[in-house]
């Protein structure tokens, strides 16, 4: 392997992420400090999805789609300074309190342990002995895990549902007891969640359980680290905070936040100009192979990821309709995040071999197109000229019958009765 292919640069965001609102936030946080602004405006994205409510939602045929965002900020300890970048989200919360607390939402710092810790903090009311205890009418929660590793964790012990219960969540599922004892009930939840870990910890605790069963891809993955190094860094003036905070409320007032009891009542839709632009990435880029099997379970959810991080940023502009610059700028966190993906989970090396894959993958099927069909043989000689080892071709063809849909097929064909030996598979594209 040369030394090019086991070398790789660090993935990094393109500006157009920092998108409006979002973007005054992220800069705001970042001027004068070490803390990535990326980072602070993923913060900040989850936070206003959870103040935003289940009163906005975008129909996308028989799915609702609410703005819930889970984000995973990712970032080595002591680098990552995962901590400092949530503070400034915080400081808006307290500013935006003191300016109508109606409109903020619960938050939850203390670290989740199982479902019914989660269900305990928005539940429907319930008896405890002979007093009612009276339910929680506001049903969002922002919940902020410091420690994501401690989640990962609790999903490790036997008999835990609390990975269960976020996926429940992060679909808008009610949250049923787990157990006939447990009477706690939770409907309508509306919980968003800011997480953060390293790298190290999070391939070492996820479990293969985990990567599969629709948990982890349920998270929008960034990869991100300090910026600079300043012994000093600055504090955000509060006439700042105080700024961003009222232009915040805005937002909250135009989808009337603080009616918690009201839901889907305030429809978004996609301007025609939108639709095109979505329909011709998720043609493409949402549902590209990316020729990894941890890697594409990772991704699985880039679709409906990008159509909530749309719906907030319109939002953001107070309006209903989400325009080409929305989808662009969602679009750049999707492209982000899968960026982040594979410099987590896959080697340099790795990469380098999937990259070649995905370029024989490429050529085979151009050549099939053209051909019309052939022989394992005949793409060997005629395609490839007979150079490329038969471990690399067989891996490309395996690439193409596992897309979804198949880009190729493979198929017997008998040989010609004055012909002796067994059928002949004949690859033709789909």
């Amino acid at each position: 392997m040369s030394e090019v292919a086991i070398h790789r640069n660090a993935p990094h965001p393109h500006r157009t992420c920092l998108y409006g609102l979002v973007g005054e936030v992220a800069c705001a946080g970042s001027d004068g400090t070490e803390t990535n602004p990326f980072a602070i405006a993923a913060n900040f994205i989850t936070y206003l999805s959870c103040a935003i409510g289940r009163g906005v939602y975008l129909p996308i045929g028989n799915t609702w789609h609410h703005n819930r965002i889970f984000c995973l900020h990712i970032g080595r300890s002591g680098r990552g300074r995962k901590g400092d970048a949530v503070q400034l989200v915080l400081r808006i919360d307290q500013a935006l309190r003191e300016l109508d607390y109606r409109f903020a939402p619960q938050i939850h710092r203390g670290g989740l342990s199982s479902r019914e810790g989660l269900v305990a903090l928005m539940h429907d009311g319930y008896r405890q002995g002979k007093h009612e205890i009276p339910a929680v009418d506001d049903k969002r929660l922002w919940v902020v895990e410091s420690e994501f590793a401690n989640v990962l964790h609790q999903g490790r012990r036997d008999g835990n549902t609390l990975s269960a219960a976020l996926r429940d969540c992060w679909d808008g599922v009610d949250l049923k007891p787990a157990t006939k004892s447990n009477r706690l009930y939770a409907s309508h939840p509306h919980i968003c969640l800011s997480g953060a870990i390293s790298p190290s910890e999070l391939t070492a605790l996820i479990s293969a359980r985990e990567l599969t069963n629709g948990f982890a891809n349920r998270f929008l993955m960034i990869w991100a680290e300090r910026t600079r190094i300043l012994p000093f860094p600055k504090e955000t003036p509060l006439a700042t905070v105080e700024r961003l905070a009222r232009k915040t409320l805005e937002v909250l007032a135009f989808v009337r936040a603080d009616r918690h009891e009201e839901r889907d009542h305030l429809r978004m839709e996609l301007s025609p100009q939108a639709q095109w632009r979505y329909a011709q990435l998720y043609r493409s880029e949402l549902n590209e192979d990316v020729g990894d099997a941890t890697v594409g379970a990772l991704l699985e959810r880039r679709a409906p990821m990008l159509l909530r991080l749309a719906m907030l940023l319109a939002l953001t502009d107070l309006q209903t309709r989400i325009d080409v610059p929305h989808i662009d700028a969602a679009m750049a966190w999707i492209r982000h995040a899968t960026a982040s993906v594979r410099y987590v989970f896959v080697s340099a090396a790795d990469e380098a071999k999937l990259a070649q894959v995905l370029e024989m993958s490429n050529r085979v099927q151009a050549f099939l197109r053209e051909r019309g069909q052939a022989t394992r043989s005949q793409i060997s000689s005629e395609c490839f000229r007979g150079k490329v080892p038969k471990a690399v071709i067989d891996a490309s063809l395996e690439h193409l019958l596992a897309a979804t849909p198949s880009m190729i097929n493979v198929r017997w064909v008998d040989r010609p009765a004055d012909t002796p030996g067994t059928p002949t598979r004949v690859y033709r594209p789909v």
